[in-house]
């Protein structure tokens, strides 16, 4: 894990620090966490790390490729390890997020590719309906 972010920050001049670590850390460790609670694990660990840092990280960790955020609900975005690409199946009525193989809506993918000339980020793709057990 380490590898990865440290190689990418040295391809980029960047220095690994126990924060950035942490931040990654504690990603991949909630699945789908907003900033706030990613910034609750970190400071479990590390009680300095304030909640700009946290910002900054995981706008550095995207653009590293690392994670990647949806938008889940009218809260702030919920971010997710990069390499664990799905779709999000949100229910309106309790929010449990379910996730759903990108396979699921390759066929949109290409219809919207075919028809349109439109390239579906899948990472971004939410699905808002109800669950089973709110139906």
């Amino acid at each position: 894990m380490s590898d990865s972010l440290a190689r990418a920050l040295k391809e980029r001049g960047l220095r690994l620090t126990a924060q950035r670590q942490l931040v990654l850390e504690a990603v991949r460790e909630l699945g789908h966490a907003t900033p706030d609670e990613i910034h609750a694990k970190v400071q479990c660990i590390a009680s300095g790390v304030n909640i700009t840092t946290i910002y900054r990280t995981l706008e550095l960790l995207e653009d590293l490729g690392l994670v990647t955020h949806a938008h889940l609900s009218h809260g702030a975005p919920t971010f997710h390890a990069a390499e664990d690409r799905h779709v999000h199946l949100v229910c309106r009525a309790c929010g449990h997020v379910q996730e759903l193989a990108v396979e699921s809506v390759t066929p949109l993918a290409q219809q919207l590719r075919a028809e349109r000339g439109f390239n579906l980020d899948v990472g971004h793709v939410a699905l808002f309906g109800t669950c089973g057990s709110c139906q």
